[in-house]
C-alpha cells in the first residue's frame, strides 16, 4: 500500500515538474498591467488568450476616490495587434458611475495570433490613451 502511494506521489511530481515550467512561461507574458493617472488607477490582466479561444477577455479595474468613473469602455477601449485596431464585443460588468468598477472587455479573438498586443483606454479627461501591453509569442 505504501508503494503505490509513494509511486502515485513520483508521478505525479514528474506530471507537474514537466508541464509547470509551459504554464508559468504562458502566465508570465500575460501579467497585470497598471496605469495610475490622474487619481485613476486602472488595473488589466488578460483572461483568455489561447489559439484555440473564440474571445479574448481583459479584465478591467478602475478605482479612483476623486471623480465618477463614468466612461463607456466599450466605447473607449481598442486593441492593437500588428498594426491593425480591433473594436471591443462589448463590456460585461459595472455600469457607469461611482468609484470603483470591475468587469471584462471581450473581444472577437485574432485567428493568426499576434506577436504582441496592446490594449489602449481612451477615458475622459485624459491627454493620450493608457496603452497596456503584452508579448504572446
Amino acid at each position: 500500500m505504501l508503494k503505490k502511494l509513494f509511486t502515485s506521489l513520483v508521478l505525479a511530481a514528474t506530471i507537474v515538474f514537466l508541464y509547470a515550467p509551459d504554464v508559468v512561461s504562458a502566465e508570465m507574458g500575460y501579467a497585470p498591467q497598471t496605469s495610475d493617472e490622474r487619481g485613476i488607477k486602472v488595473t488589466v490582466t488578460p483572461q483568455s488568450i489561447p489559439n484555440e479561444a473564440n474571445i479574448w477577455n481583459f479584465e478591467v479595474t478602475l478605482e479612483t476616490h476623486t471623480q465618477a468613473l463614468g466612461d463607456d469602455l466599450a466605447k473607449s477601449a481598442v486593441l492593437i495587434a500588428d498594426g491593425k485596431q480591433y473594436l471591443p464585443l462589448g463590456w460585461e460588468g459595472a455600469p457607469p458611475g461611482g468609484h470603483h468598477r470591475k468587469g471584462w472587455l471581450r473581444f472577437k479573438a485574432i485567428v493568426q495570433q499576434p506577436r504582441s498586443i496592446e490594449l489602449q483606454l481612451h477615458l475622459a479627461g485624459d491627454t493620450s490613451p493608457r496603452s497596456f501591453k503584452w508579448q504572446l509569442k
